[in-house]
């Protein structure tokens, strides 16, 4: 591949840009992906950590950004109240996007509780499919990558071609760690899932989270029992 489709920046530009900010503070890298992208460009918010403290910056940055979720329909409670919580804060307009198929015509077709018997395919009906259309109208999205998450994401650019979705993603928190994410969230009072304050670092969806012990990795509450980490949003 030596040019990117969908926007004006090429492969190598893109390493160019990688490497520029790199050690850029993330309402820089914001500022510059917002602009350079808009309108093709949005947030996409799992409502976790590191995605409350970037809808904070975006919104010191351009207010009517955009900013859209994947709604599994099996989040915890706690997840739609932090949802509403960034609403009423910041007046933000989070778009929906969710499964094609409910929850009841998933178990018709494939059993009960498919996320206990092959959590890939259910993963793939209620994320990834609707990432998808997410993304099929953006030339870029925004996620809250960080490198010190899991192994699989320790090679993650700040600015990157994102083969799987034909799109680039811009990873501004990727250089952070879990005390930076903490420290800004506290500083600017953003509103955070308070399932966090209960052993739960990462939340995703509540029959296929678990909590945490000290000193575990903070991924391994989700899909516990099987060998997944990653509910396919992201290589």
């Amino acid at each position: 591949m030596s040019e990117i489709t969908g926007n004006r920046f090429s492969e190598n530009e893109i390493k160019t840009l990688a490497e520029k900010f790199e050690n850029a503070k993330p309402p820089e890298i914001l500022g510059w992906a917002l602009d350079s992208f808009n309108p093709k460009i949005s947030l996409a918010c799992s409502f976790g950590a590191e995605d409350v403290a970037l809808v904070d910056m975006i919104a010191k940055i351009k207010k009517d950004a955009n900013i859209f979720y994947l709604d599994t329909d099996l989040f915890f409670k706690e997840t739609y109240e932090v949802r509403d919580r960034l609403i009423q804060k910041y007046g933000i307009k989070p778009t929906r996007y969710g499964a094609e198929i409910s929850l009841k015509d998933m178990a018709e077709k494939y059993g009960d509780n498919l996320w206990k018997k092959e959590p890939d395919t259910c993963c793939k009906i209620r994320k990834v499919e609707p990432l998808k259309k997410a993304l099929s109208q953006l030339d870029a999205w925004i996620t809250g990558v960080r490198r010190d998450q899991a192994p699989t994401r320790a090679n993650t650019k700040v600015i990157e071609w994102d083969d799987k979705f034909n799109l680039v993603k811009v990873n501004p928190l990727v250089r952070w760690t879990s005390n930076d994410v903490w420290n800004y969230i506290k500083k600017n009072d953003v509103p955070y899932n308070v399932l966090h304050d209960r052993n739960y670092p990462s939340v995703g969806c509540e029959p296929c989270t678990a909590s945490v012990k000290p000193g575990e990795d903070p991924r391994s509450g989700r899909w516990k029992g099987f060998e997944k980490t990653e509910c396919g949003l992201h290589k």
